[in-house]
């Protein structure tokens, strides 16, 4: 089994988003210490909660401070831009870190639905043209000219990163398969379905420039602690935070388990607590071990991401490091 890691940045309480960053690049040293297989950061705009807006960047930066791990974008909102640049933004990446890198895109907002405006001179992104911008992206990664217009994406090399499709529906995966494409499903944003969608993308897998094979793993929130109740703790700061995230409006950190303890839920609350723990797995080292076993058995694959997000910083590394000991990732690292 493999495990991953999702960052995406965010601002705890008490902190800011230098911090915020400051703490994802000490993940991402933690991490790549501990064993697991890649990191990716996530692509999210005027969001005062999440400090990761520019994934090619804050990318650039940790593969510099990591040293196996494998660093990647989870993901690049592909129809903002033009797929040559991010293949050149990318090119520069692998050339720098080879067989390191990872180029994950999906087509959300990435925000607020006027983040579409704003990233795209005032228009709304055709979404509808994604599958050929994922195409075109591939081409020019492998030193293609998809268009005949006798340019190549540069830096050139013998190597490339390979593009992870992200998403939450069974269309995503479809045509992840039939681009050749690796599949990413994000079961931290939706806990249905998901194995349906799963069994698309390798119903529906056609070999690329990029794999032979299909390639797949899930994301989902993870709370590890040494018990049960710890880890419930630990959570519920971020049960409080998804029922923020869905009433909209803006926030500046994620709460801590004392506001959430303190909040007064609404039976309509505690019914969306209940529906949102489908995307979770919290609970005991030896609990979240076997969820984890069951949610890889349930998708057919070998790799999970992991996305935890809890208050304070240090029981996220210590979430991480419990992991580790019991998938035995790495036996060399403890905590200091």
């Amino acid at each position: 089994m493999k495990l991953s890691v999702l960052d995406q940045s965010p601002v705890l309480a008490g902190t800011d988003p230098q911090e915020a960053l400051r703490q994802t690049t000490e993940l991402a040293e933690w991490t790549d210490r501990l064993g697991y297989h890649r990191f990716w950061v996530s692509e999210h705009h005027s969001t005062g909660s999440l400090a990761g807006s520019s994934p090619e960047i804050l990318a650039a930066h940790l593969a510099a401070h990591t040293d196996t791990i494998r660093i990647g974008s989870g993901g690049v909102l592909l129809p903002h831009y033009s797929p040559f640049k991010v293949a050149e933004s990318f090119r520069v990446l692998e050339t720098l870190h080879p067989d390191r890198i990872d180029l994950g895109v999906g087509r959300a907002p990435g925000g607020l639905p006027n983040i579409n405006l704003a990233l795209n001179k005032g228009n709304v992104p055709n979404v509808e043209g994604y599958p050929a911008q994922v195409e075109e992206l591939i081409a020019y990664l492998h030193g293609h000219d998809p268009h005949g217009m006798g340019i190549q994406a540069t830096p050139t090399g013998d190597t490339a990163p390979p593009v992870w499709m992200l998403g939450s529906s069974g269309t995503s995966a479809r045509v992840a398969g039939e681009l050749g494409a690796s599949y990413s499903f994000a079961h931290f944003i939706n806990g249905r379905g998901g194995t349906r969608a799963m069994e698309r993308y390798f119903n529906h897998f056609t070999p690329s420039l990029q794999q032979t094979e299909p390639d797949a793993n899930v994301s989902v929130f993870v709370v590890c602690a040494e018990t049960d109740q710890r880890a419930e703790y630990l959570a519920s700061s971020l049960d409080l935070a998804l029922l923020q995230i869905e009433k909209g409006g803006r926030r500046t950190h994620f709460p801590t388990p004392e506001e959430a303890l303190s909040h007064s839920y609404t039976v309509f609350e505690e019914e969306r607590i209940a529906d949102n723990r489908k995307r979770m797995i919290v609970g005991s080292i030896e609990r979240v071990k076997e969820e984890i076993e069951e949610l890889a058995s349930l998708y057919q694959v070998d790799e999970i991401i992991v996305n935890t997000i809890v208050t304070p910083f240090e029981e996220r590394l210590k979430s991480y490091e419990l992991l580790a000991g019991a998938f035995e990732l790495s036996t060399s690292t403890t905590m200091t």
